[in-house]
């Protein structure tokens, strides 16, 4: 089972928040659908991420974007993703 904490960061505050559950074991190759339904969820576009998110999730339990990371401009200054396994 996966649960991801992810949350959205103004001038090191969290102002959204929530946990994504999904039955699967986590995969690498799965991580765009995780990423698009927990932006879904937290209603913020998509970001652009590259292989460093998913190699840094991989080994370190979370990764980060940060506006360069988007297409669409953004009202936040980090989004993160974080194992939540201990949440």
């Amino acid at each position: 089972m996966i649960r991801i904490w992810a949350k959205t960061i103004v001038e090191e505050k969290v102002q959204k928040s929530i946990i994504y559950e999904n039955s699967e074991n986590f995969t690498p190759e799965n991580f765009q659908q995780y990423l698009e339904d927990i932006c879904a969820k937290l209603d913020i576009p998509v970001p652009v991420y590259l292989t460093k998110h998913i190699r840094h999730y991989v080994n370190f339990n979370n990764t980060f974007f940060v506006e360069s990371d988007f297409v669409e401009s953004i009202d936040f200054d980090k989004f993160v993703l974080e194992e939540a396994s201990n949440y």
